[in-house]
């Protein structure tokens, strides 16, 4: 072969055995797939009323995606208001980390806690992110920041929402379609302003369903696009708040006003999923945790499921026996411990309301519909089913006073002399001579004091350190609250042993 022929051929991965050229370059690798966000904020949007509405867009996301419900907070914590909510959903964290507690947004921490596309760009300015929105409050106190490449602001409170909601899609349609956005937050504020108007009936459902066919031009955008094919995008849909059924109004404690989803579709997202276990705050941990970016933050995303054991009684739940003020038809509690765990109410006398006697297994609707505004909305970090001792609403029929009633986890493996952690979330409230003990026995050895609460503990994430004594190789927690009568609650969710 001549030399030239030689040299070509081996340049080119080439190589010469016998009288054969082999080829040995390796074969191209395909381009991964490029992470593209879309998040799409419809203020005041009840998902029951979506499902009564012709919304096949919003109908589709959810048939492909995974759909989590969930309540916010009420006063005591902050408005059921949309400062708040599109405050939680930008920032992943709630209002007693980002400070907004109504539509003023005094306190405001969004240095400490900005939103989710700040925090891409502070992970890598390369990134180009854009908000359009037309409550112009979001972009003017700094909700969505000054960091984020193209800010687009409308004024629906000047020109009116119908009018501005059709500016902000035509713009983002051209964006997505046309620009190159990593990640975009789109806002449409006319279901809230028509639900204030109408209340939550026809006009609702009929503004509902324009804004499904708004969203239905921002899915067409995106699939129009030519690099579509390469493309790896995450769709989120969510909103702020709910409305009173039937008359519209929000910012109290009602369950309606309270209502929120997060809807989301895309890569690694299970479809046709309804998780229990979803709270507003994850929208950010969500849309971050889409372009590998971790964060401090109270969310988490909606594609990671809680390994809580008390969401393992989802489906047994039940519906209500003594109390009155819940729907006949809602379950959410239970008596009976999950796998592992085990209540002791071996003190408890034989009166009183069944549902709360002793420890019970419930859930943020059904526990707060038991009484409102005294503090059960507000328990913030709960997810899905968590357990409650609630000597007040036991005392609600001939007696239940004298509550006093242990939790008692399973059996941890435990290495002698090593400092363990307790951690796990609590909601507690303290009033009068109740006592609420945070226990541990070693080898079913005698209890040992971890801590003892005497003053509110609300919404509040512990750890507790816990030395292993020497010959210890099992511990098992337990939560007992007693020497209450007619008093307040301790709330305890997801316990786990680091």
């Amino acid at each position: 072969m001549p030399r030239s022929i030689l040299a070509g051929a081996l340049a080119t991965g080439l190589a010469l055995t016998g009288a054969a050229l082999v080829t040995t370059a390796a074969p191209a690798q395909a381009a991964a797939p490029v992470k593209k966000l879309l998040v799409v904020g419809m203020d005041g949007l009840n998902w029951a009323a979506v499902v009564a509405a012709n919304a096949p867009n919003l109908d589709a996301l959810a048939a492909g995606g995974t759909l989590g419900e969930s309540l916010v907070y009420c006063p005591g914590v902050a408005a059921s208001s949309s400062g708040p909510g599109w405050s939680t959903i930008a920032t992943g964290v709630f209002p007693d980390k980002h400070g907004v507690k109504d539509n003023t947004f005094a306190g405001k921490q969004y240095g400490t806690y900005p939103d989710f596309l700040t925090r891409l760009e502070s992970a890598d300015p390369a990134y180009r992110t854009y908000s359009a929105v037309d409550w112009a409050v979001l972009h003017t106190q700094g909700t969505f920041g000054a960091a984020i490449d193209t800010r687009v602001t409308f004024d629906g409170d000047a020109e009116g929402y119908v009018s501005a909601d059709a500016k902000i899609t035509a713009d983002a349609v051209n964006r997505l379609r046309n620009d190159n956005p990593d990640a975009s937050f789109v806002y449409l504020g006319n279901t809230d302003v028509v639900a204030h108007a109408s209340g939550t009936g026809t006009a609702y459902r009929t503004a509902i369903e324009k804004q499904d066919q708004q969203l239905g031009q921002l899915l067409a955008a995106i699939a129009a696009r030519p690099t579509y094919s390469g493309e790896d995008w995450l769709v989120v849909v969510t909103t702020d708040h709910g409305h009173a059924n039937p008359g519209g109004g929000h910012g109290g404690c009602g369950i309606d006003e309270r209502r929120t989803f997060v809807l989301a579709k895309g890569t690694g997202v299970a479809a046709g999923a309804r998780p229990v276990d979803t709270r507003l705050a994850d929208v950010a941990a969500t849309a971050l945790g889409h372009f590998g970016v971790s964060a401090a933050l109270d969310g988490k995303p909606v594609s990671v499921r809680s390994s809580d054991a008390f969401d393992t009684l989802a489906p047994s739940l039940r519906t209500r026996v003594d109390e009155t003020g819940i729907p006949a038809t809602l379950k959410g509690w239970t008596p009976t411990a999950p796998a592992g765990w085990s209540v002791d109410r071996s003190r408890m006398p034989s009166g009183g309301v069944t549902e709360w006697h002793g420890w019970s297994f419930t859930t943020d609707e059904f526990w707060s519909r038991a009484q409102s505004g005294q503090e059960r909305e507000n328990a913030l970090r709960t997810r899905g089913v968590f357990a409650v001792a609630d000597s007040d609403e036991f005392d609600d029929k001939a007696g239940g006073t004298s509550f006093d009633s242990t939790l008692l986890s399973p059996s941890y493996t435990v290495t002698a002399g090593s400092t363990v952690r307790l951690n796990y979330v609590t909601h507690y409230r303290q009033e009068g001579a109740q006592k609420a003990d945070v226990l541990v026995s070693f080898n079913g050895g005698a209890d040992v004091l971890v801590k003892r609460y005497s003053a509110d503990a609300r919404a509040k994430v512990e750890s507790l350190p816990v030395t292993v004594p020497a010959g210890a190789t099992r511990m098992v927690v337990k939560f007992r609250y007693y020497d209450a009568s007619n008093n307040w609650y301790w709330a305890i969710d997801d316990l786990r042993i680091a």
